[in-house]
């Protein structure tokens, strides 16, 4: 034990030695702090410090990791931190005994310390804790960032998001409010009659989204998979087989680049509907964004990037002809041929493929003049039919579909159909997405043949809707980025 101790010393600097230097110490007077199995905390620092008069000369335990220690010969303050925040003890030798003392102060900071005693508040007026008891749980033997400073570096705090949630309180209180926000949808659509449910995560067909999938193998079956791109298709199976209300939340994965508003993995909400078409979407997605907010925040009123917006009041709604007529001032309804839309495209440098259609080019200049503009909540429909392969189309106009998507803060939030449930024209659909994939279109769909086969058995008129929950934490957390909003985002390779 001793000679692989020795042997662990080595290339360390100074500061490293002399933590495992103690820890050795400790062991070999056996004191091992890893052998410690459990540790009876009854109170948290913010339980103590918000219910100080109820809990004044009471005797507490808590646990946590040692933030700062202050040694003044006799006596000493240090500060624990738990999950709710940041206390401090008052530790003296003559209530913890002169040994426990000298234990306590060769504990370095990142420690994790178990802490018993009286509350009371120093002349300072600082809610504390007279110490009977420290009981060191487990060593730390790297050092934390600077205590001033903190830690920075934000691709370090990414790859060490353990050492981010230990010295940036804020990061702590954005996934706290994360999984607040997670709870409450959950406990909006209960409230709705919705039921929770579980769909494959390796499927051999990943539809239901314009995406390029990973792709695996299963071993046992001899069988490529891909891991879904979205929750769509199996949720629509529940329809058809009578579960009239249903949702999902849960990992979907893209092959796709990282930027700020992307992550190859990241959280959707699908939920699906019977009996209801997207405007029911439009307000159920409405008053879900309200009501979240609401109970998280505990307002409407938000402010993102210097962009303040109120969730209460109505969101915007226009179709995808009106927003680019209204931001590019181009009108599309006047457009008939595909010729058309592509010698307008070339007037406006927009570029496109050969095989792109008249549905296509207005996608494009949606996305070129109208998205950079729609910070404040608005519902963009009625999408062509050409980009939304999963809708049905409109009754009094079928080169469009019932869509739409939920723009704020220049991001899409939200995606919606009235959910097409006719399975001769969801075959036609299929199919052309499939010659897209011919033409080298790596995000087309292909024929799910049992998906087709769920609705020859016939789906109910259906509504349905995918909202992305990362970028809904950014929105009520002010994240400037998705990575911000993942404990554990993807990154490139350190080498």
């Amino acid at each position: 034990m001793q000679e692989n101790a020795e042997q662990t010393l080595d290339g360390l600097n100074e500061i490293l030695r002399l933590r495992r230097e103690k820890l050795f110490e400790m062991q070999k007077n056996g004191k091992n702090p890893f052998e410690i199995m459990k540790y009876d905390v009854t109170h948290h620092s913010g339980d103590i410090i918000n219910n100080y008069e109820e809990l004044e000369g009471k005797t507490v335990s808590v646990a946590g990791r040692l933030m700062s220690k202050r040694v003044m010969g006799k006596a000493s303050f240090c500060h624990i931190q738990d999950i709710q925040g940041n206390i401090q003890a008052y530790v003296a030798r003559d209530c913890i005994g002169e040994e426990s003392y000298a234990c306590f102060k060769k504990l370095d900071i990142g420690d994790i310390v178990g802490v018993k005693g009286e509350v009371f508040k120093t002349k300072t007026g600082e809610v504390s804790i007279h110490a009977s008891e420290v009981l060191l749980l487990s060593k730390s033997l790297q050092v934390l960032p600077e205590k001033f400073h903190g830690l920075k570096d934000t691709d370090m705090r990414y790859r060490q998001r353990y050492v981010d949630l230990i010295v940036n309180q804020e990061v702590k209180e954005t996934f706290i409010k994360r999984s607040k926000i997670i709870s409450e949808i959950r406990r909006y659509l209960d409230n709705m009659g919705f039921i929770e449910v579980e769909t494959p995560v390796l499927v051999p067909n990943a539809g239901g989204a314009a995406a390029r999938p990973f792709d695996t193998h299963y071993n046992a079956l001899d069988e490529d998979v891909h891991l879904r791109i979205s929750l769509e298709l199996y949720l629509k199976r529940l329809i058809v087989g009578g579960l009239e209300r249903v949702y999902e939340i849960g990992r979907v994965f893209r092959n796709e680049g990282l930027s700020v508003r992307h992550n190859p993995e990241f959280t959707l909400l699908e939920l699906y509907q019977a009996y209801t078409d997207y405007h029911g979407m439009m307000d159920l997605c409405e008053n879900l964004f309200r009501d979240v907010a609401l109970k998280v925040l505990g307002t409407t009123k938000i402010t993102y990037e210097g962009v303040e917006m109120d969730l209460s009041k109505p969101f915007e709604r226009l179709t995808m002809v009106d927003a680019v007529r209204k931001y590019a001032g181009v009108d599309f309804s006047e457009i008939k041929t595909e010729e058309e839309a592509k010698k307008l495209a070339d007037q406006y440098h927009i570029e496109y493929e050969d095989r792109h259609k008249k549905g296509d080019i207005l996608n494009l200049f949606f996305e070129k003049f109208v998205e950079e503009k729609l910070d404040q909540p608005t519902f963009i429909m009625d999408h062509p039919v050409e980009i939304s392969p999963l809708a049905k189309r409109k009754p009094n106009d079928p080169d469009y579909t019932e869509r739409f998507e939920l723009f704020i803060t220049k991001r899409e939030m939200a995606n919606a159909f009235s959910e097409l449930n006719d399975p001769i024209d969801q075959r036609a659909r299929f199919e052309a997405q499939e010659e897209l994939k011919r033409q080298g279109d790596e995000e087309a769909n292909t024929i799910d043949e049992d998906f087709l086969n769920a609705l020859e058995h016939g789906m109910p008129p259906t509504g349905g809707i995918g909202i992305g929950i990362d970028r809904l934490v950014m929105l009520l957390t002010g994240a400037a980025a998705i990575r911000d909003v993942l404990l554990f985002p993807t990154m490139k390779p350190l080498d």
